[in-house]
C-alpha cells in the first residue's frame, strides 16, 4: 500500500507535467495570436514586434526570482506562482487596450520565467538516478504544448476575440496553482551544491572566455528559435494561399519537427560528436531557411519550416551539454548568465524582425535576421571548434 508521501511525490510529479505542457502552449501564443492582435489594434510590424520584448522581460526577471525560491527551498511555490501569473497574462489578452496587452505579455513572461526553471530544477533534483531521461520526458510535455498551440488558436480564437482561448487556458493553470500551493512542504528538498565536500565549487567560470562564447552561442540561437517561432505564423499569412491553412500549418510543422528531431537526435550520437553534431544542424537550418524564405507557397513554406525544426532541436542541449562537459556537472548551479543570455537574445532578434520589416515595408526583408543569425552561429561554432586551449582545460567533445 502506497504510503501518503508517495501519493504526494505522484501527484506532484503529475501536476509538473501539466504544467510543463501549458507552459510549452503559453511561451509559444505569442507568435500565434500576433496576427490577430495586428488586427485588433491596426499594427504594424514594428508595434506587434514590442510584444516580445515585453514577454520576454517579464521571462528575465522571473527567471531572476527562480534563484531566490530556489535558495530558500520554494521551488514548487515558483511553479504555484509562475501558474497563476500566466493564467492572468492570458486573461488581460483581452484587453482593448494595446497599452494593457503589453502587460499581459510581461505578466505572462514573468511566469514563465518562474515556472519552466522551477520545475526542471525540480525533475532534475527529484531524480538523480535518472535525471536526463526524466529531463527529456518533461520538456516533451513542453513540446507537445508547442504543438497544439496553433491549432488551439485556430480552434478558439473567433475573429481577434480570444475570450474563449484565454479561459480554456487560464482555467487549467489556475487548478494547478491551487493544488501546488498545498503542497506539503516535505516533497522539495534541496541537495548540497558539492555531495563529497559539502562545499560549493569556486572554480570561476565565467572568468573564462570559452564560458562567454558558449553563452554567445546561446544568445543567437535562442533568438533565432524565439524569432521563427514568433514570426512565422504572420510570415505564412502573407504568402499566398497563407490564410487557407489552419491546422497543418508551418507553424505547427516547425514545433512538430522540432520534438521529433529531439527524440531521435540520441541515435545521431552514435555517428558523430557534439561539435560535429553542432555544425551539422546549422546547415540543416541553412537548407531550411533557403526554402523558407523564397517560398512562393505554403507547401514549400511548411517543408521550409519543417526542416528548419528539425535542425532546431538538437542545438539547446547539446550547447547545454557542452557547457557541462567543459566545467563539470555541477556547473549548471551556476549557469545563470548562460541562461539569461538566451532570454536577452530572444528579445534582441525578435524584436529586430519587427523592426526591420516596419522599415522596409517587407516581413521577408525582416526574416533574414535569421539568415545572419545562423551564420553568426557558424562562425561561433568554427571558433570554438579551433580556439587554443590553455593548459587543464577540457576541450568539449
Amino acid at each position: 500500500m502506497k504510503t501518503s508521501k508517495e501519493n504526494h511525490d505522484r501527484f506532484l510529479t503529475v501536476l509538473l507535467h501539466a504544467v510543463f505542457f501549458l507552459s510549452g502552449i503559453m511561451t509559444v501564443l505569442i507568435g500565434q495570436v500576433l496576427p490577430i492582435l495586428a488586427k485588433r489594434f491596426d499594427l504594424n510590424d514594428l508595434q506587434s514586434g514590442y510584444f516580445f520584448p515585453a514577454q520576454l522581460a517579464g521571462s528575465l526577471l522571473g527567471t531572476l526570482l527562480t534563484n531566490w525560491f530556489g535558495k530558500y527551498g520554494r521551488l514548487v511555490q515558483a511553479s504555484a506562482i509562475g501558474s497563476g501569473l500566466m493564467a492572468a497574462g492570458i486573461l488581460i489578452l483581452n484587453s482593448g487596450s494595446y497599452e494593457i496587452v503589453l502587460v499581459g505579455f510581461f505578466v505572462n513572461g514573468l511566469g514563465i520565467g518562474l515556472t519552466l526553471p522551477a520545475i526542471n530544477i525540480l525533475v532534475l533534483e527529484r531524480n538523480p538516478l535518472r535525471s536526463a531521461a526524466a529531463l527529456s520526458f518533461l520538456n516533451f510535455f513542453w513540446g507537445m504544448g508547442a504543438i497544439v498551440s496553433k491549432p488551439f488558436v485556430d480552434a478558439t480564437a473567433v475573429g481577434t476575440d480570444l475570450f474563449l482561448t484565454a479561459v480554456l487556458l487560464a482555467a487549467p493553470l489556475l487548478i494547478c496553482a491551487v493544488c501546488m500551493a498545498f503542497a506539503p512542504a516535505r516533497v522539495e528538498s534541496r541537495p548540497p551544491a558539492k555531495p563529497e565536500t559539502g562545499e560549493p565549487d569556486l572554480t570561476p567560470i565565467w572568468s573564462t572566455r570559452i564560458a562567454w562564447a558558449i553563452a554567445g552561442f546561446n544568445f543567437i540561437h535562442v533568438g533565432f528559435e524565439s524569432g521563427i517561432g514568433g514570426w512565422l505564423t504572420t510570415y505564412t499569412d502573407r504568402v499566398q494561399g497563407g490564410m487557407a491553412v489552419h491546422w497543418i500549418s508551418p507553424t505547427l510543422l516547425f514545433f512538430l519537427f522540432f520534438v521529433i528531431g529531439r527524440g531521435i537526435a540520441p541515435a545521431f550520437f552514435k555517428y558523430v560528436n557534439e561539435n560535429q553534431m553542432l555544425l551539422l544542424s546549422l546547415l540543416i537550418i541553412l537548407a531550411g531557411l533557403a526554402i523558407t524564405l523564397t517560398a512562393s507557397s505554403v507547401l514549400l513554406l511548411s517543408i521550409g519550416a519543417a526542416i528548419c525544426g528539425f535542425g532546431s532541436s538538437s542545438i539547446f542541449p547539446t550547447n547545454v551539454s557542452r557547457f557541462s562537459k567543459t566545467f563539470g556537472a555541477d556547473a549548471m548551479r551556476r549557469a545563470t548568465p548562460f541562461f539569461i543570455c538566451g532570454t536577452l537574445g530572444s528579445t534582441v532578434i525578435t524584436w529586430l524582425i519587427g523592426f526591420l520589416s516596419n522599415r522596409t515595408g517587407s516581413l521577408r526583408s525582416g526574416m533574414l535576421v535569421l539568415v545572419f543569425s545562423v551564420c553568426f552561429l557558424l562562425a561561433f561554432q568554427l571558433a570554438i571548434m579551433f580556439r587554443p586551449f590553455r593548459a587543464g582545460e577540457s576541450r568539449p567533445s
